[in-house]
């Protein structure tokens, strides 16, 4: 395999945006057929989008090399984010050369996979979530405005989904039990005060939250309060995410429960036979697909759900199938350990069988700062002056938290390293805190300037990694399977938020009872909805507090991707776009085509 070199021009403190890089980039892609080659991947099972991007056929690649030894298992997270988030896809997008940097010269190969963005995010505050500086997964425009259309066949197939029930509740109150049978239908009685799933659309669109459809005379629908949620906290996705075959997607696509009868039976997709349907849309967006780092690595790119609101994992086929194609892969898990991690390990890793051997724990000292008292960081604002000049004592006092995601990976019987993400206003008696401190709590620590440098400036934890990935893992989950429901809760408040004890509003209550007297529902995951911002409920309390009780307000089911989700404070399933959102700053060039203004 060969590094691409990084043009002379693509110095990102120069250039100041990360669109602007990739532009100086981009010419020197890779093409995915060559990329394809690198990694062995035939010529049938490579699906083009265009000369950059691809599809690999995952059942027809994974059945030839199914017998290939899995490389090394790389997982990344990070410390408790501020708003801005601390560059764990930069990190991610940085590790991968740097570890190509050491290992090309000995004829290994590496891969890595992330999240597709968000149409949300993307047009909101937070940006593409293709990484940044020198250390981005290109090209940049198609990754982050709708890639090979997945998230447009998500769409598609939940709102197919929705078409299906609000039709049926239409056709069920306006026909009698005959008429209905003449249609070849059966009454499945379903009560509208019992919907489970709402509308989706993949962007912040706050107005959506609560709708009213239906309005007009009987042939005009059911009229009824739904609303809308982001298209990553779909079920679907989360079954995209976690599914391991066509058959399997099949599967669990017909048992998603959108709602439930007067009798509280639930009615699934299945029961509205509209499941092969919405499979149908789903076909193409079952396949990873292949794009590359600015140095040409292959990234395998797949999935896209948050993990504050959903699984935050890209998917288990990507991984599979990269973990058979390279000796070393990188995979990055969303938000903080506390819920990205705890994720990965106790949902993915259960559900793909596959045992990782290092976690990498990103942290900065910008995030730390805020932990140990520094004032708010608001996007789209200036950085207070704590923030840009040397300060030990919030550096210290941020620590709790770093330690606190230090021993949560530790649980799991995997090597952590901490990977101090630095910028170019941290200091070396800052950095050396957080080194020192890691390091007494038994991991091992590097310092990377991938943001600047590329892989070069991620030598120092490319050499970590290296060295992690040769312990033997003694890798274990948090609780096994036959755990109830509440307990599995209560562990994970206390052993990885903090807590000391765990609330049920009335409706939860009831509810996890329903679930844990279901023996079906017994190893259903246990999926936590829970606010990035805090290993708390409340994104407000920083650092890593203890002694607090964790409310849990609902808990949802989701029956295809057989997860339980217990909804912990005030969470939205639609975000709301905020008074400065990046759309206002995104543009075409109308004499070249091209799009600017991305990040």
């Amino acid at each position: 395999m060969r590094l691409i070199p990084i043009p002379k021009n693509a110095d990102p403190v120069k250039l100041g945006a990360d669109w602007k890089v990739a532009e100086a980039c981009e010419p020197n892609m890779k093409k995915a057929t060559e990329l394809a080659d690198e990694l062995g991947i035939l010529d049938e099972e490579l699906l083009p989008f265009g000369h950059y991007i691809a599809k690999v056929d995952y059942e027809k690649c994974y059945a030839r090399n199914q017998r290939k030894t899995n490389g090394k298992y790389i997982e990344v997270t990070a410390i408790t984010p501020t708003p801005l988030g601390e560059g764990k896809t930069t990190t991610t997008m940085g590790l991968v050369p740097g570890l190509a940097h050491r290992l090309y010269p000995q004829g290994k190969t590496v891969t890595g996979a992330i999240r597709q963005p968000s149409g949300g995010p993307t047009f909101n505050i937070k940006g593409s979530a293709a990484g940044g500086g020198l250390s981005q997964c290109v090209p940049l425009t198609p990754f982050s405005l709708g890639l090979t259309g997945d998230i447009d066949n998500i769409n598609n197939a939940h709102n197919l989904g929705m078409v299906a029930l609000t039709s049926r509740m239409q056709h069920e109150f306006n026909y009698d039990d005959k008429m209905l049978k003449s249609k070849g239908l059966k009454r499945l009685d379903i009560d509208p005060n019992a919907v489970e799933m709402r509308w989706i659309i993949d962007f912040c669109a706050q107005a959506l939250r609560e709708i009213i459809i239906g309005i007009g005379g009987k042939m005009d629908g059911f009229m009824m309060k739904t609303g809308f949620a982001i298209s990553v906290s779909s079920e679907i996705m989360a079954i995209l995410a976690v599914t391991t075959s066509l058959k399997d997607l099949r599967d669990r696509m017909g048992k998603i429960v959108v709602a439930y009868s007067k009798q509280g039976k639930p009615v699934t997709t299945e029961d509205l036979e509209v499941a092969g349907a919405m499979t149908a849309w789903m076909v193409k967006a079952f396949n990873p697909n292949l794009m590359q780092t600015i140095e040409g690595q292959p990234v395998f790119v797949h999935a896209g759900p948050f993990a504050n609101i959903a699984v935050g994992q890209s998917s288990i086929v990507a991984d599979k199938i990269a973990l058979k194609l390279s000796d070393y892969h990188v995979t990055e898990s969303g938000f903080g350990a506390d819920i990205g991690f705890e994720k990965f390990w106790n949902i993915k890793c259960r559900f793909s069988g596959l045992t990782p051997h290092v976690s990498v724990l990103v942290a900065t000292i910008r995030a730390l700062k805020s932990h140990g008292g520094g004032p708010p960081v608001p996007p789209g604002k200036p950085l207070a002056e704590e923030y840009r000049k040397e300060n030990l004592k919030l550096v210290e006092g941020g620590l709790p938290n770093l330690l606190r995601h230090i021993q949560t990976i530790k649980k799991a019987g995997i090597s952590p390293v901490v990977c101090v993400n630095s910028f170019y206003t941290d200091t070396k008696k800052e950095i050396d805190i957080v080194r020192k401190a890691a390091e007494k709590a038994g991991a091992r620590c590097a310092v990377s300037t991938h943001w600047q440098h590329g892989g070069a400036g991620a030598l120092e934890i490319a050499d970590a990694v290296i060295d992690a990935a040769n312990d033997k893992p003694k890798f274990k989950f948090l609780y096994p399977d036959s755990t109830p429901l509440r307990k599995r809760i209560e562990i994970i408040a206390k052993q990885v938020y903090g807590a000391a004890d765990v609330s049920y509003s009335a409706e939860a209550e009831r509810k996890a009872k329903m679930y844990e007297a279901e023996p079906k529902y017994s190893k259903f995951a246990t999926c936590m909805v829970k606010t990035h911002l805090s290993t708390t409920h409340d994104p407000n309390i920083k650092g890593a507090p203890t002694g607090f009780t964790l409310p849990i307000s609902d808990i949802l089911l989701f029956g295809g991707a057989q997860f339980i989700v217990p909804v912990a404070g005030a969470i939205k399933l639609m975000p709301g776009t905020a008074s400065d959102p990046a759309y206002r700053r995104v543009d075409v060039d109308t004499k070249t085509g091209k799009v600017v203004g991305l990040f």
